[in-house]
């Protein structure tokens, strides 16, 4: 039976989960226990059970006997829990967006591990020294509501308009991944810093407010509540599924070509993880070819190797989605060297 923490109960359930772990952290009878604690970002757990977690949680579960707790939250959210729980360790794998993935590492909360099939995933999407592999590709992205916004903004300068007051929405910065990659986006396609944090501040009028997380956002876009919202190709292609009136897209500077940046679902061992052994087998079945198959065909993602080529008819879709967008590749060392102080700008620039 898989264990399961509802973002909305986040602070409960982790309160609870926590307190069920603490006798046995890190103890020998921990590390005998059929059980493996996941920390992980939102959005590749479906809305109805339908999601890739789901699925592969099931058949990881049904293949080794390991319980799977699983405990969701935004990307800086859980790295932020499991620096707090370090002299207690309660996860034992951690799965987060970048540049918070290289957070966990570079505050010593990962242990080199390299899962099985790690070889066949980019030297871009996963970490030198072996402490995190990307398990699910995955792109930058906005939605809007196409019933009452049945044309994409298409720009940045767009969203500026009076319509969009109180009717658009992106997740916090420095909290959740998704909101941080708002920032690397607008610094990419402004051309810095300072021009990036000066369209922010205007377009702090019509946005709504702080979110902690992005997979919040698709509901109200689809209800009509926000006309525009942030979130990411693989999560928002999965909900468009159960939410008839989201539609993807990508902002462009005025006069440019839309832009997007990969940004992995990626995949770490937690350094003293309770239970270290089954956290490694659930990593080598993350990237298993199985489970890999299963990422565009039931999660509405991109598979992490390389060498695996999936046809199905997500797949197809997903790949018309992308075309004609261009990807850069940020330097996600210096993003996650900088991450404070962009985090700090955009506060002073939005007042938030």
């Amino acid at each position: 039976m898989l264990t399961y923490a509802k973002p909305v109960a986040a602070v409960t359930g982790a309160l609870a989960l926590a307190a069920s772990l603490t006798a046995c952290g890190g103890s020998s009878a921990a590390s005998d226990e059929k059980v493996v604690t996941v920390y992980s970002a939102d959005g590749l757990k479906g809305e109805k059970g339908d999601g890739w977690y789901d699925k592969v949680f099931a058949d990881f579960e049904k293949e080794t006997g390991i319980t799977v707790k699983y405990v969701e939250g935004g990307s800086g959210e859980m790295v932020q829990r499991a620096l707090r729980e370090k002299s207690n360790t309660q996860a034992d794998v951690i799965v987060t967006l970048p540049p918070f993935i290289q957070q966990a590492g570079s505050k010593g909360l990962l242990q080199k591990y390299t899962p099985k099939g790690a070889d066949q995933v980019d030297g871009a999407d996963k970490a030198a020294d072996g402490s995190w592999t990307s398990v699910v590709n995955n792109y930058f992205g906005f939605i809007h509501n196409k019933k009452e916004l049945p044309q994409a903004p298409g720009t940045w300068e767009a969203l500026l308009d009076k319509k969009f007051e109180n009717r658009l929405q992106y997740s916090t910065p420095g909290v959740a991944g998704d909101g941080t990659a708002v920032l690397i986006k607008a610094m990419h396609d402004f051309g810095g810093q300072a021009p990036a944090m000066e369209y922010l501040k205007k377009l702090q009028a019509n946005n709504v407010g702080p979110s902690s997380s992005t997979s919040k956002l698709a509901p109200k876009v689809d209800k009509g509540e926000l006309l525009v919202a942030n979130g990411d190709v693989q999560m928002n292609f999965a909900q468009a599924k159960s939410m008839p009136n989201l539609a993807l897209w990508f902002p462009a500077k005025e006069g440019g070509k839309p832009t997007t940046f990969a940004l992995p679902y990626a995949a770490g061992l937690v350094d003293k993880a309770p239970h270290t052994e089954n956290g490694k087998k659930l990593l080598d079945f993350l990237l298993s070819e199985g489970a890999q198959r299963e990422v565009s065909a039931v999660g509405g993602g991109f598979p992490a190797r390389k060498d695996i080529k999936t046809t199905d008819a997500n797949a197809i879709e997903l790949a018309k989605l992308i075309e004609g967008v261009e990807i850069f590749e940020p330097d996600w060392a210096d993003i996650d060297k900088n991450l404070s102080a962009n985090v700090d700008a955009w506060k002073s620039a939005t007042g938030s």
